[in-house]
């Protein structure tokens, strides 16, 4: 007797999807010990522990810089989601004393078949910061490169610079960057090039709004709808109201003429206390990897209180206005799940929150008595955590995956935990923070073979002479599947 009616269909939707999947049509369907599949469409910032990203996608692969002081680092991904699990690539270092510390807001750009990568650096003395430039010796943002030249308008020549940014406007390219003028110490100032290591005039000053006197910088632009976009950032960089404003300038007017530029009233990018979110800004913008979305990428700090420390990077997608202005909308929340950018083939990552809810499948087992609850509010993931002091106390998470980072409340009452996984040698981490900030990393594992595994966090009831406790903080883990 031949099969029913339903076996039949099932028998003949079987066959189609197995031809699909030879025919390269659709992706064949996981296997049991497959990663989760729920939240691959998806990520969580941070995107990385660094301050002042410059982000683009180029041939595969999203590329990231962010201040790192000594040196410049890049970070490399196939996925938006899985580029705080990528390890640093050190691009450049420099043995020149008057340019090799205090090496900020990297930069690179691809013109001609070589990448520029700008940057600004001093001697140890914060005025004597300069902008440079490096030429790639082949077509990767990565490099190799070698030192090109220093960028200086003649009548700037020995002044305090900083952020630098390109401007490329009706065929021509300029140099936009944050110095002296007569607005402000950090203003800024816009310079034409020749090409894209010289500077060919002199720099003029825009007279930019920013709802605070002392700081206009990190200028970034947009093309559209018949206009240039700029937003730049303004107020001091450690406060908690550090913001993002804007002007524009119709396509066929000279930038060098600063009448020729329209302010914008108002921020456009702004601290969002309800979603923990204070002094966004640095920002640049990048599209999707298919090309059909604008996103932005900045840094922003989970505390108010006045510190340059603890600024991390994060994205999330712009939209436009419908008078052909752009809208960076509001910053999210640092944990919020977003979708990834279009194009992005998946990242491959699922989270594990304290409370043992899971969007992939892990799960968290606590022996001894710990605290929870959602005092922390928008410092925390979901709004809750756990904490203990107890010495022999553990957390264990228990995944699916290659990697696993654990994010929590850095405190000035938190101690020194001991981690390991699959029961292997133990590290210590210190929980401790001089200011109380949220969903910080504490810890990612090595990588590890792709399977079940264990990360145990042991409260081992010790602090160091700062801390006034010895809390250990459990709040969110994100999973690394690939």
């Amino acid at each position: 007797m031949g099969p029913g009616p339903r076996t039949a269909r099932r028998l003949a939707a079987l066959l189609t999807a197995l031809l699909a999947v030879l025919c390269g049509l659709v992706s064949a369907p996981a296997a049991t010990a497959a990663a989760p599949q729920a939240a691959a469409g998806t990520f969580r910032n941070p995107l990385n522990t660094g301050p002042d990203p410059y982000m683009t996608f180029w041939n595969g692969s999203y590329y990231l810089t962010t201040t790192q002081g000594d040196s410049i680092r890049m970070w490399r991904s196939s996925s938006l989601g899985t580029l705080l699990d990528a390890d640093p690539l050190t691009v450049w270092t420099d043995s020149d004393s008057s340019r090799n510390q205090h090496i900020w807001a990297p930069e690179f750009y691809r013109f001609n078949g070589r990448w520029y990568l700008y940057y600004t650096a001093d001697d140890g003395v914060d005025d004597h910061h300069r902008i440079y430039v490096l030429e790639s010796d082949r077509d990767d943002p990565a490099g190799p490169y070698h030192f090109k030249s220093r960028l200086t308008p003649p009548n700037h020549a020995d002044d305090f610079a900083i952020d630098p940014g390109i401007l490329q406007h009706n065929g021509r390219l300029y140099l936009a960057y944050s110095g002296i003028n007569q607005y402000q110490h950090n203003g800024i100032n816009i310079a034409p090039m020749s090409n894209p290591y010289t500077v060919s005039g002199d720099a003029v000053a825009l007279n930019a709004a920013g709802g605070c006197p002392e700081v206009r910088e990190g200028a970034e632009f947009l093309y559209r709808n018949g206009r240039t976009w700029m937003t730049y950032s303004t107020c001091d960089t450690g406060k908690p109201d550090y913001q993002v404003w804007m002007m524009s300038l119709p396509s066929g007017a000279d930038p060098l003429v600063p009448g020729n530029w329209t302010q914008h009233s108002g921020a456009v990018f702004s601290r969002a206390d309800d979603h923990g979110v204070y002094g966004p800004g640095h920002h640049a913008f990048f599209r999707s990897p298919d090309g059909t979305e604008d996103w932005i990428v900045y840094h922003a700090k989970t505390t108010s209180a006045y510190t340059y420390t603890d600024r991390t990077t994060r994205a999330q997608k712009i939209t436009w206005n419908a008078d052909g202005s752009p809208n960076p909308g509001r910053p999210l929340a640092m944990g919020a799940t977003q979708d990834l950018p279009s194009g992005d083939p998946g990242a491959g990552t699922y989270w594990i929150n304290d409370d043992g809810r899971s969007s992939g499948g892990g799960s968290v087992a606590y022996t001894g008595t710990w605290n929870s609850g959602t005092g922390c509010a928008t410092q925390c993931f979901w709004s809750d955590d756990h904490w203990s002091d107890r010495a022999g106390n553990t957390a264990t998470f228990t995944f699916t995956g290659t990697r696993i980072a654990l994010l929590s409340v850095r405190d000035t009452g938190n101690g020194i935990a001991a981690l390991s996984i699959d029961g292997g040698a133990e590290q210590r981490v210190d929980f401790y923070g001089a200011i109380r900030t949220g969903e910080t990393l504490q810890y990612r594992s090595p990588r590890l073979p792709y399977g079940r595994h264990t990360l145990r966090v042991r409260v081992t009831g010790e602090r160091n002479a700062q801390s006034g406790a010895a809390f250990v903080s459990v709040d969110r883990a994100e999973v690394y599947t690939r």
